[in-house]
């Protein structure tokens, strides 16, 4: 069963820890260390019998103690979180940056570091059989959550939208963790839990709306027209599904959209259609109005009066004159030269 994208029943309230200064700790496991040094050496030569080998065994218990010590120094760097448990059970997280000192016998939590360890071991390996050199990412240092803003460029996807038109879209996820507990505990890998949520809204948001619209209705909201509008719908619905997670979703951004090559070229065939309708529609209502005004400034200034059957071969010409995709060449009659 594939727990990856399966939000876990249980919830763990987050618990913030104020750890004690590990720089001081530092100084005290290393004088202990040398104590438990001194005290085997000397044990021997100062006491006699049991009482020297009392001495050793003492200064061999404290050298072990303080070494176990040592693994309670944690190191947390700006913009980073330490999540906690003890004995599998969460003892809480250090969401201060500094060197602090904690319960030696804990642990850090984060299955997503191991996860993509194992994605990087992975990547490594091929390299290696071909001779290339692979940089360690800086994701999988160590169990620490990063709490940093970061990016997820969603890969470009064919959709349909609400018409049926096959549509190739893509976009960009400005996100960060807010609760390094709940990423950790509530999913298993919450890097590909964001990248599958996001897909999902992506297709689900883009069969509801049209790519365009070849109406004259600007209250319909487009995937070209309403980007903007559609992003930040798509970004509620992201941080809806991601609660849980832990995520904090900052922004969402459709980063290309296109009609599928299958119907691109018959689309750009559309679209040119309906530009040239819409633009014959105003060249008429506009050349229609001027031969109206013209016939009604010659009938106003008694230029010229004209019967019916002259007044429509006015109308004609000057149709043709101002519809025309070519300019006119005018013919003058110069009358019989004879």
């Amino acid at each position: 069963m594939d727990n990856t994208n399966n939000i876990i029943t249980t919830n763990i309230t987050e618990k913030e820890l104020h750890p004690v200064s590990g720089m001081l700790m530092l100084i005290i496991n290393i004088a202990g260390i040398l104590f438990s040094m001194l005290l085997c050496v000397i044990s021997p030569l100062m006491f006699y019998g049991a009482a020297g080998g009392l001495g050793v065994v003492i200064g061999v218990l404290l050298f072990v103690l303080f070494c176990i010590m040592f693994a309670g120094l944690k190191v947390v760097n700006p913009n980073e979180a330490l999540v906690l448990t003890l004995f599998g059970k969460y003892h809480g997280t250090i969401k201060n940056a500094g060197f602090f000192f904690v319960n030696p016998f804990c642990t850090a939590f984060n299955p997503t570091a191991g996860a993509l360890q194992e994605e990087t071991s992975q990547d490594l390996g091929e390299a290696l059989k071909k001779g290339k050199t692979v940089k360690a990412s800086s994701k999988t240092r160590g169990r620490k959550v990063s709490t940093k803003t970061m990016t997820l460029n969603n890969a470009q996807q064919k959709v349909n939208d609400v018409d049926g038109n096959p549509v190739i879209i893509g976009s960009v996820v400005i996100w960060k963790v807010a609760d390094p507990t709940k990423a950790v505990f509530n999913v298993e890998n919450y890097f590909e839990y964001l990248s599958t949520q996001c897909d999902s809204i992506i297709r689900n948001s883009a069969r509801m709306y049209p790519y365009d619209t070849m109406r004259d209705d600007d209250s319909e909201m487009t995937l070209r027209g309403s980007s903007l509008e559609i992003a930040e719908k798509m970004k509620s619905e992201l941080q809806e599904k991601t609660f849980d997670a832990g995520i904090e979703i900052l922004e969402v951004r459709i980063t290309h959209l296109a009609y599928a090559e299958e119907i691109a070229a018959a689309m750009l065939k559309r679209q040119q259609a309906a530009a040239t309708i819409a633009a014959r529609e105003q060249i008429v209502e506009g050349a229609v109005g001027m031969v109206h005004m013209a016939l009604d400034r010659l009938e106003k200034d008694d230029l010229i009066l004209l019967d019916d059957e002259r007044k429509a071969a006015m109308v004609s010409n000057l149709l043709v004159v101002l519809c025309g995709d070519k300019e006119a060449q005018p013919v003058v009659n110069s009358g019989s030269l004879y």
